[in-house]
């Protein structure tokens, strides 16, 4: 558990309330891997494309104790370029329960954004990679996501559509 004490101001507390910032459970909610070309595709050279959608979403789970579900939602496609067809394709929703309190509204936004799914998604790397290699596949290794930069897009994202404030009940999406 991370907490934070708050600033002060003139030698007084902004805010009696200290910042906490902490992770309860880390559970994967749904999965899926199919290969529909075995196991004739393990005789085709071994030249994929991979493609993969992350979209992120959360929830209040309890306002009173900032309660949230951070959640991923991943699907990643491999096609192998000659004989265009797909390999394998593994979807998966991993999520996290965490303690966020003492944050403004706007900080919250950014912490379901950014930090939550940061600590998410080192699982989901690991569930792919297991996957590929329980299907008899090569290990997929997927490349790190900047957050950070994904929540700032969105951001950008919503100003050019109106200026609505970032909901992260709408998914963050990266193609």
């Amino acid at each position: 558990m991370t907490k934070h004490a708050a600033p002060k101001m003139n030698g007084q507390d902004k805010s009696a309330e200290e910042k906490v910032f902490s992770i309860h459970n880390f559970y994967l909610k749904d999965v899926s891997f199919e290969a529909p070309h075995t196991p004739h595709i393990f005789r085709e050279e071994w030249r994929p494309d991979v493609d993969f959608d992350i979209q992120l979403g959360s929830q209040v789970l309890s306002p009173e104790e900032g309660l949230y579900e951070v959640l991923i939602h991943l699907t990643v496609t491999v096609r192998l370029k000659k004989p265009e067809k797909p390999a394998f394709l593994v979807e998966l929703k991993q999520a996290g329960i965490f303690t966020l309190k003492g944050f403004e509204e706007s900080a919250i936004k950014h912490l379901l954004a950014t930090e939550c799914p940061y600590h998410l998604f080192p699982f989901v790397r690991e569930t792919v990679t297991n996957l590929a290699q329980r299907g008899g596949f090569p290990p997929l290794l997927l490349p790190p996501i900047n957050f950070e930069a994904l929540y700032a897009k969105h951001l950008e994202k919503e100003k050019e559509g109106g200026g609505k404030s970032g909901n992260l009940e709408q998914p963050l999406t990266q193609a």
